[in-house]
C-alpha cells in the first residue's frame, strides 16, 4: 500500500475489540516508550542556536512539534537546511543524536504505566516489536535503558525500509517479521507521522499525548488518545478486547 509522504490518511474509527484475537502489539519508541521529546527538543534548541539558526533566536516548542517531532532525520535535515549540502545537514543531525544519547543516558524515564502494559502483553503471550524512525544507536540505547531489550522480538527502523514513517512500510515490515495479521495487531504511537503510518498500514493506533497536542494527533486518525499507559480509557479498551 503506497501513501504519499504528506498525504493525510483516511480517518478510521477503529475499535480495539475488532482486533480479537490479538496476536501482536507494535510500539514506536521516542515519546511512546519514554518521554524523550523534551530531550530531543533541548538538543535541537541548543545546537540550532549555536549555529545562529533563526537569527540566533531559540526555536520554540511549536516549531519542534511542526518541523521535527516524529520525522526521519533525513527529512528533518532537508527541511531545516534546504540551502546546505545534504551531507553537511546530515552531519548536524548525527551530532545532535550524540548529544541526545548523552542526555538520555542520564535522564530517560519510561512513560507511566509502561511496565503494567508490558506485563499484560507478556501474560497473554503476544508478539511485539518496536517500530521507529530513530537511528539504531538511539533506539537500542533507549530500549536498553528501559530494560526492554529482551521484551521486543524485533526492532524495525524507518531507515531500513524503502520509506520511513509517515509511509506504512515500517509497520508492514513488522507484520512480516512477526508473521502476524494486521487484523489482529494494535499500535501505540505519539506523533502525527507515526499515527499516519499505522493507519495507512491498516491497523488501529492508540495515540499518546506525551509530546504533541491532542488536536494535531486527532487529525492523523487514531482509534483514541491516552495520556499514558495508566489511562483508564486504555484499560477499558483492553478489558473489552480480552472478553472477545
Amino acid at each position: 500500500m503506497t501513501v504519499s509522504a504528506g498525504e493525510n490518511p483516511v480517518k478510521r474509527n477503529f475499535s480495539l475489540s475488532g482486533q480479537a484475537p490479538l496476536e501482536a502489539v507494535l510500539f514506536d519508541v521516542d515519546g511512546t516508550l519514554c518521554d524523550s521529546d523534551p530531550l530531543h527538543y533541548y538538543a535541537f534548541r541548543e545546537m540550532l542556536q549555536e549555529i545562529g539558526y533563526n537569527g540566533g533566536v531559540p526555536v520554540d516548542q511549536d516549531f519542534f512539534v511542526e518541523n521535527i517531532a516524529g520525522k526521519h532525520n533525513d527529512d528533518i535535515a532537508r527541511s531545516l537546511f534546504p540551502d546546505w549540502d545534504f551531507e553537511r545537514a546530515r552531519q548536524f543531525l548525527v551530532d545532535k543524536e550524540a548529544m541526545f544519547r548523552k542526555l538520555a543516558s542520564e535522564q530517560l524515564k519510561p512513560v507511566p504505566g509502561l511496565y503494567k502494559l508490558k506485563k499484560w502483553i507478556e501474560d497473554r503471550g503476544l508478539k511485539r516489536a518496536a517500530v521507529t524512525n530513530a537511528p539504531r544507536p538511539n533506539a537500542e540505547l533507549m530500549i536498553s535503558i528501559l530494560g526492554l531489550s529482551d521484551f521486543f522480538q524485533a526492532v524495525i527502523l524507518g531507515s531500513e525500509c524503502e520509506h520511513a514513517k509517515p509511509f506504512p512500510d515500517p509497520y508492514l515490515k513488522a507484520l512480516d517479521l512477526l508473521n502476524v495479521s494486521k487484523d489482529h495487531t494494535i499500535i501505540f504511537e505519539d506523533s502525527v507521522s507515526g499515527i499516519k503510518a499505522g493507519v495507512a498500514a491498516g491497523m488501529p493506533v492508540v495515540g499518546l499525548t506525551t509530546g504533541n497536542p491532542e488536536h494535531i494527533l486527532v487529525e492523523a486518525g487514531p482509534a483514541f488518545l491516552i495520556k499514558d499507559y495508566e489511562d483508564p480509557k486504555l484499560w477499558a479498551a483492553l478489558e473489552e478486547l480480552d472478553t472477545k
